[in-house]
């Protein structure tokens, strides 16, 4: 092999140089947050169920809040009836956040820690938003 020490050296140097990162955040991961559900909406609630299950809210609430801006959007629906029979008002403002009235330590601490952006308010006024917490 032609030059193979020179080799093996680059490729373990650029093996080392990839894994930097990784090495220099070893043992530094932060743990996740835990939404906030303790406002004066939920504490009042004799049963306390969500729209959805917690595991389902968990994993799958933008979609939930996707398909509820396209019925409402495209449909005109204006009710979503949750696995448990429920009925509730397709509504961000007047559904999700009547209970969770916190954004900034529910929503907001769990968004923040994922690195995701939210753009609910870019139809919701932020005013709006404030006036419910």
């Amino acid at each position: 092999m032609y030059k193979g020490g020179r080799i093996i050296l680059f490729a373990g140097l650029f093996v080392l140089l990839m894994a930097v990162p990784l090495l220099v955040n070893l043992g530094n991961a932060t743990a996740a947050p835990t939404p906030n559900v303790d406002t004066p909406a939920i504490n009042a609630l004799s049963e306390k169920q969500c729209v959805e299950s917690t595991e389902y809210m968990r994993s799958s609430h933008m979609q939930l809040l996707d398909e509820w801006r396209n019925d409402v959007v495209r449909d005109g629906a204006t009710d979503y009836k949750s696995a448990s029979g429920q009925v509730y008002e397709i509504s961000l403002d007047d559904t999700c956040l009547e209970c969770h009235s916190n954004r900034e330590e529910f929503c907001d601490s769990c968004h923040e820690y994922s690195s995701v952006e939210l753009y609910c308010w870019d139809c919701h006024d932020l005013a709006d938003a404030k006036q419910a917490n």
